[in-house]
């Protein structure tokens, strides 16, 4: 009766384990139940911590989405446009759009665009170049202007005879086939890829007009042309030209300078140099995509307003003392040689830009330039670009300081960031910019390297004596604007 009795309460036992693990296999009845829920805790755990790490990265990718696409500068500033991130979106077509804080009044129809006639030459009404340089044995393409020629060059006269690049067997020569098919160009829209360091981006929404009208010419020398050569399909046409989509290929040939970043301002100031048959010319930078009609450009910027130049104004700066000490901070050329640039500005009575100046800035966003080819303009273009040739090439820096030797006499239009933002789309760079002048912290680097830090062929001016007291010289305080400036 005992052994039934013991039977009786093993199957009883067995009965109640079995409801327990809701009637689960042998096999797991002989677990221990506290490995069980050790088990399943860690199984919930990770579960819950994927889904929150998951949360978390989604959060952060909608906050980097959202601040590139908000109209709050703070937020605006925290934005990369070149990440990764952006650049996966775009791929697939999800990247968000820019929302300007400003309206861009375009014209809808490019063929409903009347050209108007050129505008009149007032002061000067003739203007040509100093071609030969007669006080060296040694030619240099912007040749070796003095301080006192440089000083007699903002004097306004009806005829002027200025340097402006391009001295005889000073470099930058361009192939005849070039030069030629240049000669009837009339309306130009010119960009420039030097050191390798981009490819052309074509253009978009170009209207058949537009395509007729308008030359597209890109400006690059023999380094450029060869990565151009490894990374895209060029084309060469019957009479030798070199195309790459729109684009013409125009190579200069004897870089005149030893900085990729020098030569690349020679196209960009100097294109009516270039070409000197354009009665307009819309500049962009070879990283940039344009997508807005060149015909609607001329009209909304030069023609709606009679103004024969235009340029947007900076993001963040105004003055040319915060850019210069935001290139400084930002290690994008050497600081005692902006420093040196900024003191003779400074010297020659620039003043920082406050707003009672007749000008929106003092600071350009030098990436787009518009222009009709008139003896100011013209003549401005070539004060600007032998500022470049005598100090840094730091040009933002340069084109207040001619806007404000000039006076009233230089009347441009200054449009606003947000316009600007709307005419093209920004690529990245196919490998950052470097050059070792950029990271020297004092002259006497300079002056005890002979490994070519020093730039042979420009820059002078900051090597040469300049006739004033730059000693007695504070430049004035800077207070940063703005996180990404």
């Amino acid at each position: 009766m005992r052994a039934a009795r013991r039977t009786d309460r093993s199957s009883q036992t067995s009965r109640y384990k079995e409801e327990e693990d809701g009637g689960s296999s042998p096999g797991r009845a002989g677990q221990d139940p506290l490995k069980m829920i050790w088990k399943r805790g860690f199984v919930r755990l990770v579960f819950v911590s994927a889904i929150i790490w998951m949360m978390l990265i989604l959060i952060a990718l909608l906050f980097h989405v959202w601040s590139c696409s908000s109209n709050i500068r703070f937020l605006s500033a925290l934005c990369k446009k070149d990440s990764k991130v952006l650049n996966m979106l775009d791929s697939i077509g999800l990247s968000p759009k820019p929302q300007h804080r400003c309206p861009i009044p375009l014209a809808d129809d490019p063929e409903a665009i009347v050209v108007p006639k050129r505008t009149p030459n007032t002061i000067p009404k003739r203007l040509s170049y100093i071609m030969v340089d007669e006080k060296a044995n040694t030619p240099l393409f912007g040749g070796h202007q003095s301080w006192t020629e440089r000083e007699n060059s903002f004097k306004l006269n009806t005829t002027m005879k200025v340097h402006c690049g391009f001295m005889q067997n000073g470099g930058a020569d361009m192939d005849p086939m070039d030069v030629e098919y240049a000669k009837k160009c009339r309306f130009v829209v010119a960009s420039g890829i030097f050191d390798g360091y981009d490819v052309p981006h074509q253009p978009s929404n170009i209207s058949d007009r537009s395509q007729k009208l308008f030359c597209f010419l890109m400006v690059v020398d023999e380094v450029s042309l060869d990565f151009i050569k490894q990374n895209v399909t060029v084309l060469e046409d019957a009479d030798g030209g070199k195309w790459v989509g729109i684009w013409r290929l125009v190579t200069l040939h004897n870089s005149p300078y030893d900085e990729p970043r020098r030569n690349g301002k020679v196209p960009k100031i100097l294109t009516h140099r270039l070409f000197p048959h354009a009665w307009y010319s819309i500049w962009i930078d070879g990283k940039m995509e344009l997508i807005v009609d060149p015909l609607l450009i001329l009209e909304r910027y030069l023609w709606r307003g009679k103004h024969t130049f235009a340029i947007a104004c900076h993001k963040h700066h105004r003055s040319i003392y915060e850019e210069g000490d935001a290139i400084k901070r930002r290690k994008r050329y050497a600081r005692p040689l902006i420093d040196l640039h900024m003191k003779i500005y400074r010297y020659e009575g620039m003043e920082p830009w406050n707003p009672n100046k007749r000008t929106i800035s003092d600071v350009p966003e030098g990436a787009v330039l518009i222009r009709e080819h008139t003896t100011m303009t013209n003549l401005f273009s070539c004060l600007w670009f032998n500022e470049v040739n005598l100090f840094t090439p730091r040009d933002q820096l340069s084109f207040g300081h001619v806007v404000y030797r000039l006076g009233d006499a230089f009347n441009f239009f200054m449009f606003p960031n947000c316009e600007y933002n709307s005419l093209f789309i920004l690529h990245r760079h196919t490998r950052e910019h470097s050059s070792v002048v950029e990271w020297v912290k004092s002259l006497d680097e300079f002056k005890r390297n002979t490994s070519g830090l020093k730039e042979g062929r420009g820059g002078l001016g900051l090597w040469s004596p300049y006739p004033g007291d730059l000693d007695s010289v504070h430049l004035p305080p800077v207070a940063r604007t703005s996180p990404a400036g």
